[in-house]
């Protein structure tokens, strides 16, 4: 059963994230944006201006007072010791921010928008130093752990975009539709009326493999080799969208959240764990081991997927409600996911230990 953490808000509740003190930020409809402790009381309330949606809330990595909150095309920091008024406003994003994210330097902040712009501010100078594009709606924009000029993006164009702060243009680009259909399978016409519309990203620990979740309901899971990724794995994660993805801190497990009602917790270092040591020949290995219905031009036209590789959740959570938020936190010694729904509470459920 979930304990709810409640009295923090009247709307629903859109985002989430928790600090390296153990602080949760809650981000809710009509611009509510709540502080909990760690027992799951209250312990600030701001209402931000215009009443316009908290759409994300990101902690500094390396000061964790330090809260930046995106509410419209808006992105306000706030110190929150002293939860008034924001410290600063910034207006780079000319349409509603849906995602925000800091580097772990803490110098670089993008925001992801409905235009499908991501704007990167230097966070020194206070200036737009990048302004990267998607052609659709960009749903998720993540920095990538121990590589603080790089980022990765999705949006509901259906493009994964792998960037440097160097480059105006991407480094590596995937169209998730393109991917599906290079399959000859019943399953790809399903595409035409179930997109794999990109809505979350999540990038493990290393820094070189990441997640992306989508509304076919499959989590697709990647590496980053140089200035490219490569496709990794893909499974079946929900029975409708994936609307969120988080790498947990242990190397390679996953939570996802589904418009199912769902939250799974996978483990998938066994499926990718081998290609730390040498993804060449862990490559070749399931090249040579691939049946000859996957081969497609001497290479591995499908790198592993439910089919072949059955990938299941290690961990259930009938949550029964559509899934906004997913965030991880260590609550009395002990890992727990928070859950934001169409609710005005956060659901916390215990997870088990490595």
């Amino acid at each position: 059963m979930a304990v709810k953490w409640t009295g923090g808000h009247s709307s629903s509740i859109l985002c989430l994230n928790v600090n390296t003190e153990g602080l949760v930020a809650s981000g809710a409809e009509r611009g509510e944006l709540t502080l909990w402790d760690g027992g799951g009381a209250p312990a600030g309330h701001l209402q931000l201006p215009k009443a316009d949606d908290v759409t994300s809330v990101v902690f500094s990595p390396r000061r964790p007072t330090r809260l930046y909150t995106s509410h419209g095309e808006t992105i306000s920091l706030l110190d929150v010791r002293s939860l008034k008024e924001p410290v600063e406003h910034f207006h780079v994003n000319e349409e509603e921010i849906n995602c925000l994210s800091v580097n772990e330097t803490d110098n670089f902040l993008a925001a992801a928008d409905d235009s499908g712009a991501i704007k990167v501010m230097d966070l020194e100078n206070k200036k737009v130093s990048r302004s990267l594009r998607h052609s659709n709606i960009c749903s998720s924009v993540v920095f990538r752990p121990q590589r603080p000029q790089s980022l990765v993006s999705c949006g509901l164009d259906m493009q994964v975009m792998l960037w440097s702060l160097q480059k105006a243009r991407p480094l590596w680009t995937t169209n998730l539709q393109e991917y599906e259909m290079q399959e000859d399978s019943p399953q790809s016409a399903g595409q035409f009326f179930n997109p794999p519309l990109a809505h979350s990203l999540s990038v493990a620990s290393c820094g070189n493999v990441f997640g992306c979740g989508a509304q076919d309901g499959k989590v697709r899971i990647f590496r980053v080799t140089g200035v490219k990724f490569e496709h990794e794995l893909e499974f079946q994660g929900h029975s409708l969208g994936v609307s969120q993805i988080l790498f947990m801190p242990e190397a390679y497990w996953l939570l996802t959240g589904g418009n199912d009602g769902k939250v799974l917790l996978w483990d998938v270092s066994s499926d990718i764990g081998e290609q730390q040591k040498s993804p060449v020949k862990s490559l070749q290995r399931r090249k040579a081991q691939a049946p000859a219905s996957i081969r497609k031009d001497g290479k591995l036209n499908k790198v592993a997927s439910n089919e072949h590789v059955r990938v299941l959740p290690k961990l259930t959570i009938e949550h029964g409600e559509k899934v906004n938020w997913i965030s991880c936190a260590e609550i009395k010694g002990s890992k727990r996911v928070l859950v934001a729904d169409q609710s005005s509470s956060v659901s916390v459920y215990p997870l088990p230990e490595p």
